[in-house]
């Protein structure tokens, strides 16, 4: 029999509903209170990191005008290796001038001048005699090139921009009229150098700037339709008219690239550097006019004390005397008018390397259909200027003498297609012509490359009237099909190595970092001592590449142009942020943070953190630690993370594998002015010392080439 339960009454229910509301209110109570103690607790926290935070700033701020003026003095390191070049440039114009080897110097107008004048009176060359004379010809352009690069803004004036670039032009046309020139020669002998086996001539001649390929038609066999010279991949498919004409065919491939127009130097650019050049003068000018005041100011109070002195004392001792205050004055007018100098020389350096990491306000417009963007596109490998020509008058042997008709107007070019095609029967009389090339064996395509041919009207690349692009990249072998000839190019994405996907910078040695860039196709690794660059190693899909930079030790400058003209391009321009996505930071806090990274690089490794996208653009974060050997990295360095907004430096709490981004300060550690002063409190002493020791030079091309990739912008 099942036990009835029994019945709650009334008042039991009653009981047990009123203990259940005094329970939930006490547990209400003590989440309250407890709820408050930890709100007393939290604003008791913040109160006490409000004034922590207060107390570093104030300390902060009491050695603030201490830190920046000792940075100051670091930074002296940047005038004095812009001096420093100074000299060189000068050093070199007198090396070129005690050498005396009948070469010009190419910054004196007179000079260059006559090298012209005098080359252009010379109309017998050979094709050899001609490229051999190339060779001086473009040294003495690249040198014009790295004047126009090297010289800094404020130290060139207009009229010298105008000589040089005149100058360049001048050297590059006349170059390129010598080898129409011989190569009209060379034709007119055409019949005496003729193949026994095809009865046409062919002529190669391959050097390290140029490879010269000539194909005259002397048979004019319709059946012979595949020109392709000896011992080579090159190759003409041509048409049956062109078979059957009196025509010649070269292909001059030219390493450089002189067909593209120097580029013009923008409105903003020669403003600011009017604005530059004339406040360092006027500066210099007005400094000059005070210290010189300040002299006769004090030249006359010391011959007043004379006067007074000469009462009581011989003329002998008062001379002395105002020899000796005379000479103590003028040496520390001296010492003031060179420490003016060099905070002025400080300043206008400053504004050259801001205009380094400048961006463009508009993106360059092209109007022209089919024009090839030269802001987001870079020539490479050269121009191949493809050319038919009319055969000239051959020579003929005549009782012993060889008579030769030379035509006044020079060498021809055939018109295909002609202007009218009315008078032929076939509609596809002129077809495209079928051409294969080979591509410059120290190029790196990362893609297939595109192919343009230059608009002589519009003076610009253009990539219609070519079809049919093959490129195979093991033979490095190019085929395309060409409505008219002219000069081609190989063209690749200016900016397909950005953005960066990591970079680090670590030391060797004194005075030697390795700069190591990681891209989306390649990993690129620099080495830089003293005033000197040099390409260690480029890996392309984690295979070594072998570049023919690899060991040689040049200026950042003529460094930086060698590695684009090969296609390792790691360094943006002022329009690239138009055709990359980048983590935009202040022109100010950028250049800051480079000038101090350089400074510290010597016994610091510094990295990319991905925390760098996260905070705002008027800060910047990288990882740092100190790095006094040459070992290898190791796997997993034990990294600390810096936040630098220009003017505050400090070390985050956060790590590169927290889950969360936050810009808290590190436990038991303060924040500075600068960099400098940040590591200062964690490093040792060797580390100090060698950042203290560290050549000028060195620095400066450090900064030069972290301005020059803007890592932290385009990482």
């Amino acid at each position: 029999m099942s036990a009835r339960k029994k019945k709650i009454t009334k008042a039991e229910r009653l009981k047990q509903l009123q203990e259940e509301e005094e329970r939930r209110q006490k547990e209400e109570e003590e989440a309250r209170v407890k709820h408050e103690k930890e709100e007393m607790e939290r604003v008791e926290r913040q109160r006490i990191e409000r004034e922590k935070w207060h107390q570093l700033e104030a300390k902060d701020l009491e050695r603030r005008n201490e830190e920046l003026e000792e940075l100051y003095l670091l930074e002296e390191c940047f005038p004095e290796a812009e001096k420093l070049k100074r000299d060189a440039r000068l050093l070199s114009q007198w090396n070129h001038y005690i050498q005396c080897d009948g070469s010009p110097d190419p910054s004196v107008s007179p000079e260059i001048n006559t090298f012209i004048s005098l080359w252009k009176e010379e109309t017998n060359e050979t094709l050899e005699e001609v490229i051999a004379k190339s060779k001086l010809v473009l040294n003495l352009i690249e040198k014009l090139r790295l004047l126009l690069l090297q010289t800094p803004s404020y130290d060139l004036e207009d009229k010298t921009i105008i000589q040089y670039r005149g100058s360049i032009l001048e050297l590059q046309e006349l170059l390129h009229l010598k080898f129409n020139v011989a190569t009209e020669r060379l034709l007119r002998q055409a019949s005496t150098l003729a193949d026994l086996d095809s009865g046409n001539m062919e002529k190669v001649i391959q050097d390290e700037n140029v490879a010269l390929y000539v194909w005259a038609n002397l048979k004019k066999n319709p059946r012979y339709r595949s020109v392709r010279f000896s011992e080579t991949q090159i190759r003409f498919e041509i048409p049956r008219i062109l078979a059957t004409s009196g025509i010649a065919i070269r292909l001059l491939h030219t390493h450089y690239d002189h067909a593209t127009p120097l580029r013009p130097v923008s409105a903003s650019l020669q403003g600011h550097t009017a604005t530059v050049t004339h406040f360092v003068k006027d500066e210099v000018q007005k400094g000059e006019a005070e210290i010189s005041k300040e002299l006769q100011e004090e030249y006359k109070q010391q011959e007043c004390e004379s006067v007074s002195v000469c009462e009581e004392e011989t003329k002998v001792e008062e001379q002395g005397d105002i020899e000796v205050q005379m000479s103590f004055v003028q040496e520390e007018s001296e010492a003031t008018k060179c420490k003016l100098e060099m905070k002025l020389l400080s300043e206008a350096v400053f504004a050259a390397q801001l205009l380094l990491i400048e961006n463009a306000n508009e993106k360059p417009c092209f109007c022209e259909d089919n024009e090839v963007d030269l802001c987001q596109f870079t020539t490479l490998g050269g121009v191949y200027h493809l050319d038919i020509f009319e055969l000239p008058p051959q020579c003929k042997p005549m009782k012993g003498w060889m008579i030769v008709e030379i035509l006044k107007e020079g060498l021809q070019k055939y018109a295909y297609p002609p202007e009218s095609t009315e008078d032929f029967e076939t509609e596809n009389a002129f077809p495209p012509i079928e051409v294969t090339l080979e591509v410059q064996e120290n190029v790196i395509f990362f893609e297939d490359p595109m192919v343009a041919r230059w608009d002589a009207e519009g003076k610009h690349w253009q990539t219609d009237g070519i079809s049919n692009v093959l490129y195979q990249s093991e033979e490095r072998l190019i085929t395309f099909s060409l409505e008219t000839f002219g000069p081609v190019t190989l063209i690749q994405d200016t900016h397909i190595n950005m953005p960066f996907q990591s970079w680090e910078l670590r030391p060797l040695d004194v005075n030697k970092v390795l700069l190591t860039v990681t891209t989306v196709f390649t990993e690129i690794q620099i080495q830089i001592k003293e005033n000197l660059c040099m390409l260690a190693s480029v890996k392309v899909g984690n295979k070594k590449h072998s570049s023919t930079l690899e060991g040689r030790w040049m200026t950042p400058i003529s460094f930086i142009l060698a590695l684009k003209e090969t296609g390792l391009n790691i360094f943006p321009t002022g329009h690239s942020h138009f055709y990359v996505v980048i983590n935009h930071k202040e022109p100010l806090v950028e250049i800051k943070a480079y000038r101090q990274l350089a400074l510290l690089s010597s016994a610091f490794a510094f990295g990319w953190s991905k925390w760098n996208v996260e905070c705002s653009s008027k800060k910047v974060i990288v990882k740092l630690r100190e790095h006094l050997t040459e070992e290898e990295p190791v796997q997993d360095p034990n990294w600390t993370l810096l936040m630098f907004s220009g003017d505050r430096a400090q070390r985050l709490k956060i790590n590169e594998n927290s889950e969360t981004f936050s810009e808290a300060l590190k436990e038991e550690t303060e924040f500075h002015s600068t960099l400098y002063h940040l590591v200062k409190d964690f490093a040792s002493k060797e580390a100090m010392e060698k950042i203290r020791s560290s050549k000028c030079q060195f620095i400066d091309s450090v900064c030069y080439m972290l301005l020059s990739t803007r890592l932290l912008s385009y990482s």
